[in-house]
């Protein structure tokens, strides 16, 4: 498969694991296959914020790997794909991913994204910040990483949290190239 119909989507133990749904909802719509990887943490997220089970979430992608294979596919800067979204990033993910500590699959793949020059996208979920997740979040954008916290735009006038969850996911899927049709943009109508 073309590289730029894969994505891989990590879902890490943040709140917000509505983001990483999302994501895999319109990936399927838009026929862009998708690659999965959902750390423990995720799994007991999902739990308290949705009445959503790890099996239905994991159906909602094409392929699936548990987090500690780390010789999965997409393990391996050969596997083709387009990058890799981590929807919703905790602080701790991305700590990891800034320090190259890879001993799990979620941040393995990270870090293959990364050396390989391929788009990794972290929505990071934590506020307020420390010094020190600052200079993770440096880190992580001077290797070529891009730090895109969910946070609302109310030119859009939303009237729901759908409203605000379609257009912080299609914003974080623009990065990649993709138009999910769900953003509208500042001074087009």
């Amino acid at each position: 498969m073309s590289k730029q119909k894969r994505l891989i989507v990590g879902i890490s133990g943040a709140t917000g694991v509505i983001y990483g749904i999302r994501i895999l909802e319109v990936l399927k719509k838009l026929e862009i296959e998708s690659h999965l990887v959902l750390s423990k943490a995720a799994e007991m997220t999902l739990h308290y914020e949705t009445d959503m089970t790890v099996k239905e979430l994991r159906k909602l992608a094409d392929i699936n790997y548990g987090i500690q294979d780390v010789g999965a596919a997409i393990s391996s800067g050969s596997f083709h794909n387009m990058g890799m979204i981590v929807a919703p990033c905790s602080i701790k993910t991305m700590s990891a991913i800034a320090h190259t500590i890879t001993d799990n699959l979620l941040t393995r793949a990270a870090d293959v994204a990364l050396k390989e020059r391929r788009k990794l996208v972290l929505l990071l979920r934590e506020t307020p910040l420390t010094a020190t997740h600052i200079k993770n979040m440096l880190a992580v954008t001077e290797s070529g990483g891009i730090i895109a916290p969910p946070v609302p735009a109310f030119y859009i006038r939303p009237n729901t949290l759908e409203d605000i969850v379609n257009h912080t996911v299609g914003r974080a899927l623009d990065l990649f190239g993709i138009d999910t049709g769900t953003v509208e943009r500042w001074g087009e109508k």
